[in-house]
């Protein structure tokens, strides 16, 4: 005897499944990172990751423009300084490269939200994420004094014009120190995006193509989490939000679905999911060989973001999936 009911009934046409469809994706879910290099004309395409580019100023901002006319609402800049330095100056001087790009994007398309990554990597010249030991060749970066960085680092960007500062160092505290230096410069309205769960992930390695952020020595093990865990992950959550985190990122995304799920259901805040260089890698990758149908791919990762609990999605198929959603 076969039950009452039957789901199949509701899959029998596109419109059907459309109007029963429980979770799904638009183009106010994304966000698109952008790579700021000096100089002027300047498109670097990124190795590793096709379709991605370094980007000159001028270009950041007519890609902003593009990215705002397909209907993304945000964008997030990485900068790449034209020197680096153990104080990371790049990161926090006012005419660093982040900053320049920032104000420019904000005079091209006011209505566009700019957010801030907030992290010394890109611009310390050992690569790591602050401050070091004067000769420490293990990567273990000293907590406190990089707070200071961050800090001075958060408030030149808010200057400069970004509407999120989204810091991504996993140092303890820096919420709580980023927090507390915007309110100080003015800045009590500026939101905190937190990396809040980041892992020691092997899906960064593109990136750190596009950042030029490779670690010198060492790695990030002792700052970034450990693969293996997920308990710790919502600890961190607590403690961010304690800080005052206004939104949390999960990053990476599609090995960490369980954690975005758990750090959805165990805060009241917006949840980021970040789908990383090393995921949109490989599905450029597969699709270039013909292995995989690119659109479809993307768009059912994406989805699955969402389905796991994320609000947002940062990743550098936003451009393509906003003109699939418009299709």
């Amino acid at each position: 005897m076969f039950p009452t009911h039957r789901p199949r009934r509701l899959r029998s046409h596109p419109q059907l499944r459309r109007m029963v469809r429980e979770t799904v994706l638009t183009t106010s879910d994304l966000i698109y990172p952008l790579f700021a290099v000096p100089g002027q004309g300047i498109a670097n395409e990124v190795r590793s990751m096709p379709g991605v580019f370094q980007l000159s100023v001028d270009k950041i901002v007519e890609e902003a423009k593009e990215v705002y006319d397909l209907g993304i609402p945000a964008i997030i800049l990485f900068g790449i300084p034209e020197d680096k330095d153990t104080d990371a100056t790049g990161a926090w001087h006012d005419c660093g490269i982040v900053q320049k790009a920032a104000t420019a994007v904000k005079e091209a398309v006011p209505d566009l939200i700019i957010i801030a990554d907030t992290c010394l990597c890109e611009y310390t010249s050992h690569g790591h994420c602050g401050y070091l030991e004067v000769g420490d060749l293990t990567g273990r970066v000293l907590n406190d004094p990089t707070l200071e960085l961050l800090k001075k680092t958060a408030v030149s960007q808010a200057k400069a014009g970004a509407d999120i500062i989204a810091p991504s160092g996993m140092m303890d505290g820096f919420v709580q120190a980023i927090r507390e230096g915007l309110d100080a410069a003015g800045f009590q309205d500026t939101p905190i995006l937190s990396y809040a769960a980041k892992y020691a992930s092997s899906y960064y390695g593109p990136f750190r193509d596009a950042a030029e952020s490779a670690p010198q020595f060492g790695d990030r093990r002792t700052y970034q989490m450990d693969p293996g865990n997920s308990r710790e992950a919502l600890k961190e959550i607590e403690l961010d939000l304690t800080e005052g985190a206004d939104m949390l990122m999960v990053k990476p995304a599609l090995a960490y679905m369980d954690i975005i799920w758990q750090v959805k259901q165990a805060s009241n805040v917006p949840v980021a999911a970040y789908n990383v260089s090393g995921e949109y890698s490989m599905i450029k990758a597969a699709a270039l060989n013909g292995w995989v149908d690119e659109e479809r791919i993307v768009m059912e990762t994406l989805t699955g973001f969402k389905r796991s609990g994320a609000d947002l999605i940062l990743t550098y198929h936003a451009k393509d999936a906003a003109r699939w959603l418009g299709a």
